[in-house]
């Protein structure tokens, strides 16, 4: 909302802190001070943020963040943007002006939402492919997966800097974590979805992840993962970059309740889906 002139502060940013400053320079939140000084917004201001989810848990909260800020300002300038140019230009301030080491999915993700195959090319184009038309088979999906919030959070940019340097030693798992999304999207079109074949994938695709780094996982949570494959889960991964924040589980249906007190007594918070 616009402050009136009688505030003895002209930017007021509300979130977990509140920072009452006279110039955007002077902004601490790297996302609010981006995005204002992207837009040139140097009206008096006053932004507060409330989430539904905690941040650093591999939700992409922090990108959902930064597409929401410019929308919401776009708006407040009367100012149009595209959802794919608002996505871009979150990943351009993320990646170049705050020098997150983050990667572009979040952004597309949250700012074109639906079910989507994203392709990022070497030249840097990005292909967006709605996946709406299996909507069946999603919804299959959905019935087959838990969501549960291990309470741990973390730097996802520190984990990830360390996986990009074991990139070039980890080629076949990367090809094979690559190479699951067609197979995923494969078994989407199947006439009958076989949820077993799909929790078999995200399993065979956790483990590669893995492999990518030592921090991606800890011995709490292997131990949780196994004792929910021990209940019923199929597979099932950390979210995001990895090291603490959501898990999410594929579990038949008639399984679910065991997996949920399984895992319920080692902290492990099960969380209703939409």
């Amino acid at each position: 909302r616009p402050l009136d002139a009688f505030f003895n502060y002209n930017f007021r940013i509300v979130y977990s802190k509140v920072e009452s400053v006279n110039s955007i320079s002077q902004i601490k939140h790297p996302s609010a001070k981006a995005v204002l000084d992207y837009l040139s917004l140097n009206k008096n201001l006053e932004i507060h943020h409330d989430a539904d989810l905690p941040a650093k848990s591999g939700m992409g909260s922090s990108s959902a963040f930064t597409v929401g800020l410019i929308n919401v300002l776009l708006e407040f300038q009367k100012q149009k943007m595209t959802n794919f140019e608002i996505a871009k230009l979150a990943i351009y301030l993320e990646q170049n002006i705050m020098n997150e080491c983050v990667g572009s999915q979040d952004q597309i993700a949250t700012a074109v939402g639906g079910f989507n195959r994203i392709d990022f090319k070497k030249n840097n184009e990005i292909i967006i492919s709605p996946l709406l038309k299996y909507e069946d088979n999603i919804k299959i999906l959905e019935r087959n997966i838990l969501l549960f919030y291990s309470k741990k959070q973390r730097i996802a940019s520190k984990i990830e800097i360390e996986k990009i340097k074991n990139f070039y030693s980890k080629v076949s798992e990367m090809n094979f974590i690559s190479e699951s999304v067609d197979h995923g999207i494969c078994l989407l079109q199947e006439k009958v979805f076989s949820v077993s074949e799909f929790g078999d994938l995200m399993h065979e695709n956790w483990l590669r992840k893995k492999e990518l780094h030592e921090k991606v996982s800890d011995e709490s949570f292997d131990l949780a993962y196994d004792n929910a494959i021990k209940h019923g889960a199929l597979g099932g991964k950390m979210l995001g970059a990895g090291g603490g924040g959501f898990l999410l589980f594929v579990v038949p249906e008639d399984k679910q309740d065991n997996v949920i007190k399984a895992l319920k007594p080692v902290s492990y918070t099960h969380l209703t889906l939409p």
